[in-house]
């Protein structure tokens, strides 16, 4: 997993850049692969039912980070930053979270979509900004590809999961983070098709 800048992180075991968790781990090499494990095995089970809102989102957290971290589900508390951009502050992510959602639920959460590039053009827009409030201290992409595959599903497509390249879509998250969201689109396409 790629690390994050963070200011002083009270959810790190002192002196290091480890996440406090479950299974009491310190090698972030182990975490990453006892977090990966955890998260594979609850990808197997049924994902939480909800009414696609922030409060479900948080629930699908939950879901799959529930083994290793205590706070999972919970908003982020503290600023974090990738490559020298920082996302949300922890104080504005509930309504920036319930902002975006809401206006996803003013869309019918996509299911009124005419094509699949009407379709990926509205969904880049809303995973763009779930990713630039980061509403978790972990776990945040395999969140929004998550949530990317429900709306998929509530539009009448399918995700194909070998169609995704991780590395194209973290570059297009990236890029989507300076607002060019165009990269996301054809990503997103991409998975479908």
């Amino acid at each position: 997993m790629s690390r994050y800048d963070v200011s002083e992180d009270p959810l790190c075991y002192p002196g290091t850049g480890v996440l406090r968790n479950k299974a009491d781990l310190k090698d972030q090499d182990e975490l990453d692969q006892f977090e990966q494990l955890m998260f594979l095995t609850r990808s197997e089970e049924p994902l939480p039912e909800g009414a696609l809102d922030y409060a479900h989102y948080r629930a699908i957290h939950h879901h799959f980070f529930q083994d290793v971290y205590s706070w999972a589900g919970q908003p982020r508390q503290i600023r974090t930053a990738k490559g020298g951009n920082w996302f949300c502050y922890p104080e504005y992510i509930d309504t920036e979270m319930n902002r975006v959602f809401r206006e996803l639920s003013e869309e019918n959460h996509l299911a009124d979509t005419t094509s699949l590039q009407d379709f990926a053009l509205r969904a880049a827009h809303y995973i763009a900004e779930i990713n630039a409030v980061h509403p978790f201290r972990e776990g945040n992409g395999r969140c929004q590809l998550t949530l990317l595959d429900i709306l998929m599903q509530v539009a009448g497509l399918e995700m194909i999961e070998d169609n995704i390249d991780e590395e194209e879509f973290m570059q297009a998250m990236i890029a989507s983070f300076a607002g060019d969201e165009s990269p996301l689109v054809d990503a997103i396409i991409k998975m479908a098709d």
